[in-house]
């Protein structure tokens, strides 16, 4: 009988000091991610995998609950110092920001990425009677 090896694989844990959260405020849900200074991501959370269901999602609370677990994650990683990138026009905007404001993380900049149109949408064709 051969005997089996057994194979672990070790989870990385990246060691960040600065880094930037991005926060997707929208009615229904909040995304926050949590990346390094290059774009990859080190965490991430969201209202709906903190538990919140249906229209409770799109609440500050939730978004307060979902920035907390993101960037308590991240600070076990090391993270001191972090950029803000904001989109969206949910009501978790400014909720988010208080609570890493909370945490005692040094913000360094918190800018808005909401996208906006610059022409708008094609027109309806017109009414024929």
């Amino acid at each position: 009988m051969m005997k089996q090896k057994k194979v672990v694989l070790k989870v990385v844990k990246k060691k960040i000091s600065r880094g930037i959260v991005h926060i997707k405020a929208t009615f229904n849900n909040t995304v926050v991610s949590v990346t390094d200074l290059r774009g990859n991501v080190v965490t991430w959370s969201s209202a709906g995998s903190c538990g919140f269901k249906g229209s409770r999602k799109g609440t500050p609370f939730a978004a307060q609950i979902a920035t907390e677990f993101a960037v308590k994650k991240a600070i076990d990683q090391g993270l001191k110092q972090v950029e803000i990138n904001i989109s969206g026009a949910g009501s978790g905007r400014e909720s988010a920001i208080r609570s890493i404001q909370n945490f005692g993380v040094g913000i360094l900049l918190i800018k808005d990425v909401t996208s906006i149109p610059h022409n708008g949408c094609r027109p309806t064709k017109k009414r024929r009677i």
